[in-house]
């Protein structure tokens, strides 16, 4: 007996991940129900297509052909599939998207219900992720990073236009330490740093007239949230470098003084991105027209 469709995309996308965990996520199913179907796919065929350890799962000689074979012809299925979509009046199908926090808040989260609610047929799920993460081998349709500087197989799609970053401290911080002249002047003065999932901490950028500086900054908190660092700033534990959108609020309020607006141009913002080798879903298209209209 042949192997059925589903089947086969079992197969593809255990092989694709390398890890019966990653392929049950992308596939909303348990490990262990894709690992039976792996062997009586196997015993159906008469062959070993992954050799498995408690380490890792590789395909074997016969499932790399396999593999290569079916992922281009379940490639080339979903893609026949969207075009019949594309005739529908609305949207049908599914989207993953790995966006870092500051975009899913600032940018997508006031679209996502609109966007939902005209298009009953799409399932969305957007995953929060300030890390570099391969999209494709963790099985997402695009994601969102900060600037285009991304890998060359990639087509980016600007979102949201450019971001203004700005310098806070509380009134009360400020009148403790007096209100540094320029950006140098925060050099022993207490700052909240901003940690990136790699590990390494944020210079803080400026630029004005021609002139630049980046800022190592110290102070008594680390943090990787802009909400968090607002909401420190606010209480007086240091100066903190923010998307100027979360601080907003409390600077109208009075409780956050903006500072150095002169040295806090736009930096470029946030890009869309998704392989250009993988023909473009009919949803990921939609979703995309519906950000650039919005």
């Amino acid at each position: 007996m042949r192997p059925d469709l589903n089947e086969l995309q079992i197969f593809a996308a255990v092989a694709r991940h390398r890890s019966f965990r990653k392929a049950a996520e992308e596939r909303n199913v348990t490990a262990s129900s894709l690992s039976h179907a792996m062997r009586a796919l196997e015993t159906r065929l008469g062959i070993r297509l992954l050799n498995r350890t408690t380490r890792s799962v590789v395909p074997t000689e016969a499932g790399a052909h396999l593999y290569a074979r079916v992922s281009q012809l379940l490639s080339e299925l979903d893609q026949a599939l969207d075009e019949v979509n594309g005739f529908r009046d609305t949207l049908r199908g599914s989207l993953r998207l790995n966006v870092p926090r500051p975009a899913a808040r600032l940018l997508l989260a006031p679209l996502l219900s609109g966007f939902l609610k005209a298009n009953p047929g799409v399932k969305l799920e957007l995953i929060t992720d300030d890390g570099l993460l391969d999209i494709v081998a963790n099985g997402f349709d695009a994601g969102v990073r900060f600037g285009a500087n991304l890998a060359q197989d990639m087509v980016a799609v600007p979102l949201g236009g450019a971001q203004q970053f700005v310098v806070v401290a509380a009134p009360a911080l400020l009148a403790a330490h007096a209100r540094p002249a320029t950006p140098a002047a925060l050099r022993g003065l207490p700052c909240i740093g901003r940690k990136f999932p790699s590990g390494v901490l944020y210079a803080w950028e400026f630029a004005r007239d021609g002139e630049a500086l980046q800022l190592a900054v110290d102070g008594p908190l680390v943090l990787d949230d802009d909400e968090m660092m607002v909401a420190a700033a606010v209480d007086g534990v240091g100066f903190a470098y923010v998307y100027a959108a979360y601080a907003r609020e409390a600077i109208r309020m009075g409780t956050l003084v903006p500072l150095f607006e002169d040295w806090c141009p736009p930096m470029p913002g946030f890009h869309l991105y998704y392989p250009s080798r993988r023909h473009m879903s009919a949803v990921l298209r939609g979703f995309i027209d519906w950000c650039m209209a919005a």
